[in-house]
C-alpha cells in the first residue's frame, strides 16, 4: 500500500524549494488523488513504469482531466519520488527512464477588453473622490466596493497575481506609494510601480489609513469583518460584479494580469519590460502575448477594410 508523506513533503517545499501556500495546496490534491487511485487498485508501496502509465491513461480517459491538469499531477509525483528517493536513499525512482507525453495545447491567454474593464471601473468609486476622510478612517470602513475596485485597478496596472496582491503588507510599499516589493513564485522578489495618477492617490489614501490603523506589518487588505481580504473571496467578488454587470464568462483576476500584458504590448511597450513586470523566469512565457496583440492587429485591420473603400 502506498504511503504518502504529505507534511514531510509539503516541509521541503515550502522550507527548501520557497513554493507558495497555492502551490502546496496544490501539490497536496494532487498527491491525494494519486493515493485514492493506488488505494483503489491496491498498487504496492513503489509503483511500476505502467502503474505510472495507467495512472496517466486513467486521469485522461476516467477522470476527464484536462491536459494542463493531467501535466501538473505528473509533474507535482515525479517530483515527489525524486525527494522519496533522496530522503529513503533509493536509487530509482519510479519515473526513472520512463517517456511520457506531458505537452499541452498552448491556448492564448483571454485578457478583458477595453470596454468591459471600462464598466467595472465605472462601477466602483474612486477612494480620494469620496466624502469620507479615508486617511483618518480604518480600512474597515472602507466599502468592499472601493476595495475591490482599487483591487482590481492595482492588478491592471502592474500584473500582478492576485495572491500577491493579497499578500501584500504595508511594509511593502514605498516611495511613497509609487514602488511596491513583491514576493512571487518561487520567492522571487521583484517591484512593480503605480504609475497612473488617480490611483496612485487611491493607494496613497489607502496605505496611509491602513499604517496609521495597524502599522507597517499589517496585512495591505482586509475584508468586510476586518480579516486579510484573500484571493478565493477576491474571486467572488468579481464573479458578484460580472452578474451585476451581466459579464460572461464571469472575470477572474487573472484576466487581468493577461490584460496589463496585453495592454502595454499593444502601447508598444518593449516585451522584456513586461516580462520584469510580470515576474517571468522566461522570456517565453511573455511572448504568448504577442500573438494576443497580433490578434488585436488583425481584427482592427479587418474592421478597417481600407482596400473596400478603393476598390468597388
Amino acid at each position: 500500500m502506498i504511503r504518502i508523506l504529505y507534511d514531510e513533503f509539503e516541509t521541503y517545499c515550502r522550507e527548501q524549494l520557497g513554493l507558495s501556500q497555492h502551490s502546496l495546496r496544490a501539490y497536496r490534491q494532487d498527491l491525494k488523488a494519486f493515493q485514492k487511485f493506488a488505494s483503489s487498485l491496491s498498487l504496492g508501496a513503489w509503483p511500476s513504469h505502467e502503474q505510472i502509465i495507467c495512472y496517466q491513461k486513467h486521469l485522461r480517459e476516467n477522470e476527464d482531466a484536462s491536459p494542463s491538469t493531467i501535466r501538473r499531477r505528473m509533474v507535482t509525483l515525479r517530483s515527489y519520488f525524486r525527494w522519496l528517493c533522496e530522503r529513503e536513499n533509493v536509487s530509482a525512482s519510479p519515473f526513472d527512464g520512463l517517456r511520457l507525453d506531458l505537452k499541452i495545447p498552448r491556448r492564448l491567454p483571454r485578457p478583458v477588453d477595453r470596454q468591459t474593464l471600462n464598466s467595472v471601473f465605472k462601477s466602483s468609486k474612486h477612494l480620494a473622490e469620496t466624502n469620507v476622510d479615508h486617511s483618518l478612517a480604518s480600512s474597515t470602513q472602507k466599502s468592499s466596493e472601493q476595495v475591490t475596485g482599487l483591487v482590481a485597478r492595482l492588478l491592471l496596472v502592474t500584473g500582478m497575481r492576485v495572491g500577491e496582491v493579497t499578500n501584500l503588507l504595508a511594509r511593502d510599499v514605498n516611495g511613497a506609494g509609487s514602488r511596491i516589493r513583491v514576493r512571487g513564485k518561487g520567492n522571487r522578489e521583484r517591484t512593480v510601480y503605480v504609475t497612473n495618477h488617480r490611483l496612485l492617490r487611491d493607494f496613497r489614501v489607502h496605505w496611509d489609513g491602513r499604517i496609521r490603523t495597524d502599522g507597517a506589518n499589517a496585512p495591505l487588505f482586509l475584508n468586510s469583518r476586518g480579516k486579510p481580504l484573500t484571493a478565493p473571496a477576491f474571486r467572488k467578488r468579481l464573479r458578484t460584479i460580472s452578474k451585476t454587470l451581466l459579464i460572461e464568462p464571469h472575470l477572474t483576476p487573472h484576466q487581468f494580469r493577461h490584460s496589463a500584458a496585453t495592454l502595454l504590448i499593444e502601447e508598444g511597450v518593449d516585451i522584456r519590460i513586461v516580462q520584469r513586470l510580470l515576474g517571468h523566469a522566461s522570456i517565453a512565457t511573455t511572448e504568448i502575448y504577442t500573438k494576443v496583440s497580433d490578434n488585436s492587429l488583425i481584427s482592427a485591420i479587418e474592421r478597417a477594410d481600407t482596400l473596400a473603400q478603393v476598390d468597388q
